[in-house]
């Protein structure tokens, strides 16, 4: 690892971390909080992924409904009226809403054929946001002068890696540059995830595998056919799954290439200072 002893971290002049883990647990909200201390850049993968990598699709995508409203078209047609989206580190909705759901168009759902392309242009993106991650810590110290990182990341990040390879291209990249800390939540965390989900069901991306079998399962439980299928029913009844099986790939991250913070503990944590020691506490002695 990048810093091998709670002295090691301690000590470093640059302190570097990629904060990983369900969405829900504190990644964003701690990084804000490293981010207005002063001292710590903040970098953000949905962030870098809606701007930089998927910034057309998401455009292109609000254009094509627009032009669907013919006084709409015409602005457009004549460069009168500019559409962009408003993304943020706090308003990432512009990525969610293109990735969508699948199902009965009538619901707000997409055909499942578009639904896999779509996160198939999301798993690129964020595997490429990864792999920025070094360029961006040179970019922060060299251009800007911060001393110390944390890179925010999705959900997601297990989807794209394989945490037993020792090769693999993406954990690789990270651990060379950062360390890896996990923020491990508990039985009661996944249950408040869950019903927080269930109230406003949102856009997920999905490792290809696990999205063919779920898709597969559900209509075979249900009876459906593609375009019949309820969109926020759909992604409530993979939501749980999706963390099930997304646990023991975080867990895997965090022993072959990192370590372990408890979620309950990053809550409590207000200060940069307290979240340098919270670190050290799961770095050996």
């Amino acid at each position: 690892m990048l810093y091998p002893t709670a002295q090691a971290w301690r000590d470093a002049p640059s302190k570097r971390v990629v904060l990983f883990a369900m969405s829900g647990l504190g990644k964003t909200h701690v990084s804000s909080m490293l981010r207005a201390s002063g001292d710590w850049f903040h970098y953000s993968i949905d962030y870098r992924i809606g701007t930089r990598y998927m910034g057309e699709y998401i455009v292109d995508n609000a254009k094509r409904e627009a032009m669907k409203v013919p006084f709409l078209r015409d602005l457009l047609m004549t460069d009168s009226i500019y559409i962009g989206s408003n993304l943020s580190f706090e308003n990432l909705k512009p990525v969610s809403a293109y990735l969508g759901k699948p199902g009965d168009p009538a619901k707000g759902g997409m055909p499942i054929a578009e639904y896999r392309r779509r996160q198939e242009q999301f798993r690129r993106a964020e595997m490429q946001a990864l792999l920025d991650t070094g360029y961006f810590i040179d970019r922060a110290q060299d251009l800007y002068g911060y001393p110390h990182f944390v890179c925010d990341t999705g959900g997601s990040i297990c989807e794209w890696v394989d945490p037993e390879s020792p090769r693999d291209e993406i954990l690789t990249a990270l651990s060379q540059v950062a360390l890896m800390v996990w923020i491990r939540g508990s039985d009661a965390h996944t249950a408040e995830l869950i019903r927080r989900f269930d109230r406003a069901p949102k856009p997920m991306a999905y490792q290809p595998q696990f999205l063919d079998r779920a898709w597969s399962a559900y209509l075979d439980e249900t009876g459906f056919a593609d375009d019949a299928v309820d969109p926020d029913a759909f992604i409530r009844w993979t939501y749980a799954r999706a963390l099930a099986h997304r646990q023991p790939l975080y867990e895997a991250i965090a022993r072959n290439w990192g370590v372990t913070v408890e979620a309950a503990d990053l809550a409590r944590v207000q200060t940069e200072a307290e979240f340098q020691d919270l670190i050290a506490s799961a770095l050996p002695a």
